[in-house]
């Protein structure tokens, strides 16, 4: 049983149905679940609460990271004027050499930094097994646990090497069977299928470009036989679309469609280039993408159509991607950089911010299957709770407080409650020692790259 919290004095933005909005409310939170949300202050006197004064605050729900690839944060900085294919090539190397104390290291730092942005649930893709590397998954899981973010990693996998025409090095790729079984253990392991859960497992076979067509069968079979979810970037780049033509004869989208990869148990990375058709094909499948504005533009993928998916009733949530391709992996820059991308793209009236909000919450929520538990602040939801201060220098005359969080500057995070548990408050992560986090994802770093035979 965690503490009770009262937040009172604060805009609340809900998220909840009819998007209501209080500009000065309350929210309580007791036995980590959040038990009132209204209008003015709290109720007074309630028994052991630690009562939160919050004005010039904004509460919103927790911020939800639908990709991301936490092995990268001690690979970042590297092939930085990069295509996709490019930087590829130059780190599949480098993270030949990844064991689980480095992938341990890496996940600590970034997970820690991910509770700094308002990211309160966070998804891993790992799809790096070298052999020998000791159990690079349960390393992360530790990490989570200890971070305190509620965590939903997928054991990935590769065994399309570059001998049968795929882009990995056949020494990172592994055997079908042996991806099977291994995804299997992890999901009897670790998979917790509770509402109020903090761990669940997906199942995640890289790309079209590393995978062969019997794993993405395969993986969707078993996938489905164990009731869990599945992910895959798909349609990331032209390059891509070029290469599943000419291996498949079809496109991205018709290439997983035809091997039973596309419903309402899938979501996507990136799914930038699309048409119409494949637009139709996901919406009407009920698969959900998870949109990652900053690695798309450092790596010039392009810009996913965010309001065509959205207009066609694509769940929609955001991701940072991994650290290596988004040396920021800051959640809530992913929620200006889609607002602001998709206006570049299609004009100021392709996204509102709280359309944009609504991506990095409930459109996260719903594209991991957690719409019931999390992403709006509602009785009987799950506590996770992002407070925003936005009463100093940068944000104290704006406004429109949703306009201060997505448009302004980064503004201080007073309080992450993750079910109901504070993972940070006055901008300072507490669970965990960030400067010690910092110096072994460092070391860990310098480890991996003299491994490679990278020079720093």
């Amino acid at each position: 049983m965690t503490e009770a919290t009262v937040l009172n004095g604060c805009t609340v933005v809900t998220m909840d149905p009819e998007r209501t909005e209080y500009r000065t409310g309350h929210l309580v939170v007791a036995d980590e679940l959040i038990t009132a949300v209204g209008a003015g202050p709290a109720p007074p006197g309630l028994t052991e609460a630690r009562y939160v004064d919050a004005t010039g605050c904004l509460a919103t729900p927790g911020l939800v990271n639908t990709h991301h690839h936490l092995y990268q944060w001690v690979t970042r900085g590297l092939a930085v004027d990069s295509t996709l294919f490019g930087w590829l090539t130059e780190l599949y190397p480098v993270w030949g050499g990844l064991d689980a104390a480095i992938v341990r290291a890496a996940a600590r730092a970034g997970l820690a930094w991910l509770a700094g942005t308002g990211c309160s649930t966070t998804t891993d893709h790992h799809y790096v097994f070298p052999r020998g590397s000791g159990d690079v998954l349960a390393a992360e899981i530790d990490a989570a646990r200890e971070v305190g973010l509620r965590f939903h990693p997928t054991r990935g996998s590769m065994d399309l090497g570059r001998s049968s025409g795929g882009l990995p090095p056949d020494n990172m790729v592994e055997d079908i069977d042996e991806i099977l079984a291994a995804t299997e253990a992890a999901i009897d392991t670790h998979h917790d299928p509770a509402p109020d859960s903090m761990l669940r497992i997906g199942v995640a076979p890289c790309s079209p470009f590393s995978v062969t067509e019997n794993l993405l069968t395969g993986t969707a079979e078993l996938a489905r036989r164990k009731g869990v979810r599945l992910h895959t970037h798909l349609a990331e780049t032209a390059d891509e679309a070029d290469f599943c033509r000419e291996r498949f004869g079809r496109s991205p989208v018709e290439h997983v469609r035809d091997l039973g990869w596309l419903g309402p148990d899938v979501w996507l990375a990136h799914a930038i280039h699309l048409d119409d058709a494949a637009v139709a094909l996901v919406a009407a499948s009920g698969t959900a993408v998870a949109h990652c504005p900053s690695s798309n533009a450092r790596l010039g993928a392009g810009i996913a159509r965010a309001r065509d998916l959205r207009a066609a009733g694509v769940p929609v949530g955001l991701g940072v991607d991994g650290a290596a391709s988004n040396e920021a992996c800051s959640l809530l820059e992913e929620v200006r950089h889609a607002l602001l991308f998709a206006r570049a793209r299609g004009g100021p009236t392709e996204l509102t911010v709280r359309d944009a909000l609504e991506m990095g919450t409930m459109g996260g929520a719903r594209a991991l299957g957690r719409e019931a538990e999390i992403g709006s602040l509602e009785p009987g939801k799950l506590a996770d709770v992002a407070l925003w201060r936005l009463d100093t220098l940068p944000h104290a005359d704006i406004a429109d407080p949703v306009a201060a969080l997505v448009l302004g500057a980064p503004p201080p995070l007073e309080l992450l409650l993750v079910q109901g548990r504070t993972v940070v408050e006055h901008g300072r992560v507490v669970t965990i020692d960030a400067d010690s986090a910092a110096a072994e994802a460092a070391a860990a770093s310098a480890r991996l790259l003299n491994r490679a035979g990278v020079s720093r």
